[in-house]
């Protein structure tokens, strides 16, 4: 059996690693790449055998970045997994709170944090590349007056202690990640799970066009579950939508429904047809 190899985007103990041990167990063997388009680019030439990427935060919004990356790459979503967000404190050991003077952690990090810095006005927050990255570097560089922000799995990666946890503003807080494997993935047949699918297509520059094609779903009780509109790059002023509804590409109404948006599209293209992420909790 071929041991998977996941890539993702940030240092060991990164969230996207958090979500693919999630999804995947603790057994497979993460990969992890410095960009978002690194991440695609190992999957395609097929160093790892599938790739993580988050795709959308509850507060933060859509990434992106990485819908982009879905049109250009064409590497299909098999997957998907929802992490909630915890925010962790974390130091050198040895390094009490009470010596931290300044907190190193990714900007959304820092800004999902504002309550514990409103309540410690002393301490600086800086901005850092990652925030796993964040905790590497403390320990580095011996750092006995900072600390990181990141999550849990950060801590034991490097060596690290716990000096606070859940400092996060919400504890609604979570991104949902997509899981991709190589061009030509088989989708397996629909089960007793619930699936999504995962679709882009333009419309023609006509009144109503966008709202005809999405009552393609709705005339067939398909539930839309997400819209996102990304502008079409070399076409000025047009874009691409987004899509994800709850159904499986072997039902027949989810067939007549993507004919029906062909139809009134000038590209469509379906992204993947997975199984709908369903919490363990």
């Amino acid at each position: 059996m071929i041991k998977e190899r996941i890539a993702f985007q940030g240092e060991p103990g990164a969230f996207s690693e958090v979500a693919a041990r999630q999804l995947l167990g603790h057994d497979v063997e993460t990969v992890p790449c410095t960009w978002f388009d690194a991440v695609f680019k190992a999957l395609r030439a097929g160093e790892v055998t599938g790739a993580i990427v988050p795709i959308e935060n509850t507060l933060h919004g859509s990434i992106h970045e990485n819908y982009d990356h879905l049109q250009h790459y064409e590497l299909p979503i098999v997957g998907e997994t929802n992490v909630r967000i915890v925010h962790n404190l974390i130091a050198m050991p040895g390094v009490h709170f009470k010596q931290v003077k300044r907190v190193y952690s990714h900007p959304v990090a820092l800004a999902q944090c504002v309550k514990f810095f409103e309540a410690h006005p002393e301490i600086e927050r800086v901005p850092f590349y990652d925030t796993a990255g964040s905790v590497k570097m403390l320990m580095e560089q011996k750092m006995n007056d900072g600390a990181a922000i990141a999550s849990a799995l950060a801590a034991p990666a490097y060596g690290a202690h716990m000096l606070k946890r859940s400092i996060e503003d919400d504890r609604a807080n979570f991104t949902r990640f997509f899981l991709l494997r190589p061009p030509g993935a088989v989708i397996p047949p629909a089960g007793l799970k619930d699936w999504k699918t995962s679709i882009l297509f333009t419309t023609k520059n006509t009144p109503g066009a966008l709202f005809r094609s999405l009552s393609a779903l709705a005339l067939r009780d398909l539930s839309l579950t997400k819209i996102e509109s990304r502008p079409f790059r070399g076409r000025p002023w047009e874009y691409l939508f987004y899509v994800d509804f709850l159904g499986h590409i072997g039902e027949t109404r989810v067939d007549n429904a993507l004919r029906h948006i062909a139809e009134q599209a000038d590209l469509m293209r379906v992204l993947g047809c997975y199984p709908a992420w369903v919490s363990k909790k």
